[in-house]
């Protein structure tokens, strides 16, 4: 690599690097405060807020860099115009096409940094997470099941449980749950178990009873059933939601592109809906070289002014805006409608397009510049 590439990219690094450590730190502060928040309600330890924070660093890497990396070539091309460097290496006859190679180099390392998180990084992360909520939810569920005290766990649920046996069953179980004022639920049973589910823990009742009360307007009405074995939602019970399978997003990439039905069943998905998220996956690392490339060929356009580079500043800014409004318009279309995935590659192309046309505005508003130098020099 010449040694101009080399001084162009390990700017472009090392300014790469204090923005991603900011930005990162901010976005990642901003999600803990909210986890920190909801666990320590919950009773956990701060050991448990570190883990669950530490989990979602992942995420916030990936949707940081390429944002980080616009920031770094905004800024370090503006620094090195501001330094007469960007003059030098014109004047010396370098393109803007021959300058931009360094940068499209660290687009491409910030890309293949973002491609290791969201085909790697982030869906093992993600699925730690989901196991380790479910273990708390366990958890939580186990604080409220105490013999001889009736509990109140969520706003119009009551629980009460007579004994517990010494492997685990709960005898002489109550539970009213009038969370519906139109439909008020009473079970009772001679035995319950806690058990794990896909979607959190669930209370299996042997040998009860259901009655049922529907209270309208005009007239009330009693249903009444007894069963054998009934299995009841006790996790989403308590956490005041309701069940739910585990996120494609918690899958890798290669998985989604040939789902098989284990991860369909446990995702509620159809293989259509899956094959879109992987295809998200492999269009969001293509972002990183357009950003880059946006930063700083916007700043090429256009001669020295005493009042800065805002202009273009501000340009580069809507630029990428644009790009991410096409990302996020073409992610609606494939999820309302999975048959147009390949809307999912429209942001990357009309990216490159706009980064080849600045780079042919920048080229071109150089040319008469060079004609007049030519013209004054001739005898």
């Amino acid at each position: 690599m010449p040694r101009i590439d080399r001084y162009i990219l390990s700017q472009m690094l090392t300014l790469f690097g204090f923005f991603a450590l900011v930005l990162v730190s901010v976005y990642w502060i901003n999600r803990a405060v909210s986890l920190f928040e909801q666990l320590m309600s919950d009773g956990q330890t701060a050991l448990v807020v570190l883990e669950f924070t530490a989990l979602t660093l992942p995420l916030v890497i990936s949707v940081v860099l390429p944002v980080a990396a616009f920031a770094a070539t905004a800024y370090g091309t503006n620094r090195m115009a501001n330094e007469s460097e960007m003059v030098a290496m014109q004047a010396a006859g370098l393109s803007p096409w021959r300058l931009a190679r360094p940068i499209m180099i660290f687009g491409l390392f910030v890309g293949l940094m973002v491609a290791v998180l969201v085909h790697g990084l982030v869906p093992a992360a993600r699925a730690q997470l989901a196991d380790r909520q479910a273990e708390l939810a366990e958890n939580v569920t186990a604080q409220f099941l105490r013999p001889g005290v009736f509990q109140y766990p969520s706003d119009g649920v009551t629980i009460f449980i007579g004994s517990i046996a010494s492997d685990g069953r709960l005898l002489d179980l109550f539970l009213e749950d009038a969370r519906d004022p139109a439909r008020q639920a009473s079970y009772t049973a001679e035995e319950a178990l806690v058990v794990r589910g896909e979607a959190g823990p669930v209370l299996v009742m042997l040998k009860g009873m259901i009655q049922v009360r529907h209270l309208g307007d005009d007239h009330s009405r009693l249903d009444v059933t007894r069963f054998e074995e009934l299995s009841y939602d006790i996790g989403a019970m308590i956490a005041g939601g309701s069940a739910r399978g585990r996120d494609l997003r918690d899958y890798a990439t290669l998985r989604l592109l040939d789902p098989d039905q284990e991860l369909l069943s446990a995702t509620g998905a159809t293989p259509e809906r899956a094959r879109v998220e992987a295809h998200e996956r492999i269009a969001q690392p293509l972002l990183s070289p357009i950003a880059a490339m946006i930063g700083f060929a916007t700043l090429l356009i256009g001669g020295y002014s005493r009042f800065g580079v805002w202009r273009q500043v501000v340009w580069a800014i809507v630029g990428l805006i644009a790009v991410q409004f096409l990302t996020n318009a073409a992610a609606n279309q494939a999820a309302s409608d999975p048959s147009r995935w390949p809307l999912l590659y429209i942001p990357a192309l009309a990216g490159t397009g706009l980064c080849l046309l600045l780079l042919w505005l920048a080229g071109r508003a150089r040319k008469p510049r060079r004609a007049a130098a030519t013209t004054e020099a001739a005898p």
